[in-house]
Order: structure tokens, then C-alpha cells, then sequence
């Protein structure tokens, strides 16, 4: 059974920053590419980030720049720096184990809301 501890979201002012972390067990966490998504009401859930088993990181256009992702294959967890925030970056955001669309486990997600 795959387990996620995901953690981090809170509430930030514009222009701040936050850090996500995914804990997983139950997967040979180093074979999987991991990523974040995110989603609002009312939309489809977005691929944030993702980072392969070579470390190759893949961002969406909207994360460029600002966000950073990485993992720590010793802890089997998956992070999100996320800086520079901005009001339509709050979502909830979900750890995924998989690489985008093609993902095999979800976390339960974490809110994310930027706001002054």
C-alpha cells in the first residue's frame, strides 16, 4: 500500500515563499518519476512539476523561474520550493508518483493560498 505524508502549505502574502514536502512508502521511490499538481475549484488538476529518476526536472510554464523541485532518494521524498508566490498559485497541491499524465498514485494534497 503506498502511503504519502505530504506537508507545507499554509498561508502566504504575495511574493512569499513555501516549501512542500512528500514523504512516500509502499514504492521503490528511486524507479519513479514524482511530481506536484495542483488544482482549483472548478478546473482540471495541472502538473506543477515533476522530477525523473535521472533528476531531470520538467516545469509548467507558470512555475519557471520560481519554483524548484527535487528529491532526496535516501528519504524517499519529493520537495517544492516555491518562491515568489502569487495569488493564482493558491490550489490545493497533490503529490504524485509518476510521471505526467501517465500518474499511478496520488497524495490527499495540501492548500496552498496566497494572499495578502
Amino acid at each position: 500500500q503506498v502511503q504519502f505524508v505530504e506537508s507545507g502549505g499554509g498561508l502566504v502574502q504575495p511574493g512569499g515563499s513555501l516549501r512542500l514536502s512528500c514523504s512516500t512508502s509502499g514504492i521503490i521511490f528511486n524507479l519513479y518519476t514524482m511530481g506536484w499538481h495542483r488544482q482549483v475549484p472548478g478546473k482540471e488538476r495541472e502538473l506543477v512539476a515533476e522530477i525523473n529518476s535521472y533528476n531531470r526536472a520538467n516545469y509548467a510554464d507558470s512555475a519557471k523561474g520560481r519554483f524548484t523541485i527535487s528529491r532526496d532518494n535516501t528519504k524517499n521524498t519529493v520537495t517544492l520550493q516555491m518562491n515568489s508566490l502569487k495569488p493564482e498559485d493558491t490550489a490545493v497541491y497533490y503529490c504524485a508518483v509518476g510521471g505526467d499524465p501517465l500518474i499511478n498514485y496520488w497524495g490527499k494534497g495540501v492548500l496552498v493560498a496566497v494572499s495578502s
